[in-house]
């Protein structure tokens, strides 16, 4: 073979490991997704009460579990939905009767209204590192037809994200409940705490 054809092919495989290379480092570059684990994966959802008599209201707890949803590492960035048919309230302390009336009071028209707005969204706008191991996330949060800003800090310890927002119920047009000519009733913010598990997505 000549010196001139020898000299092509090497060309030729230059090219081709350069390409090679590009297409890995584009790969890594793009980052890694992982879908979030809906078995491992919820929001607790805890209401107050208020007023000048709230010693006599109750404080609801509430379990969502995450039903999809997925995190990818760069550009960072997290979305998840949850089943809102699926929100249970918790209330140990109340008696059966009693808490099945607020879980059916919550389900209604009147709050939640699953019937018409069975999903509840949230995806990131952005994601910043604060240290190792925790995040500042904005995103925007759609509940009831109504889509608002929400933020707040994320960590990570054994494989598990966790952390909580304050969200206010007037921004998604739900209004807080009032008895007893409004000397019981419930704080309009409510707190939203998160724990969230992942698995690699496969096939990405």
């Amino acid at each position: 073979m000549c010196v001139k054809k020898i000299t092509e092919l090497r060309s030729q495989k230059g090219v081709l490991a350069l390409l090679l290379l590009s297409i890995a480092a584009g790969r890594a570059a793009s980052g890694a997704t992982y879908a979030i684990d809906p078995g491992r994966s919820a929001l607790t959802v805890k209401v107050f009460s208020s007023g000048l008599l709230s010693a006599l209201g109750d404080d609801h707890v509430i379990r969502a579990p995450i039903t999809s949803g997925s995190v990818e590492d760069s550009p960072a960035k997290v979305e998840l939905a949850v089943d809102a048919r699926r929100m249970t309230v918790l209330d140990p302390h109340l008696a059966p009767s009693k808490r099945a009336e607020v879980q059916e009071k919550m389900l209604g028209a009147d709050v939640l209204n699953v019937a018409r707005f069975a999903e509840i969204r949230f995806k990131s706008t952005a994601v910043k590192a604060l240290a190792e191991g925790r995040w500042r996330v904005e995103g925007v949060l759609s509940l009831l037809g109504h889509s608002e800003p929400v933020s707040f800090d994320v960590a990570l310890a054994n494989g598990r994200f966790s952390g909580s927002a304050t969200v206010s119920q007037r921004a998604f047009g739900i209004k807080p409940i009032s008895i007893a000519a409004g000397t019981v009733k419930v704080k309009n913010e409510v707190t939203v705490e998160f724990e969230i598990s992942t698995e690699p997505n496969a096939g990405r």
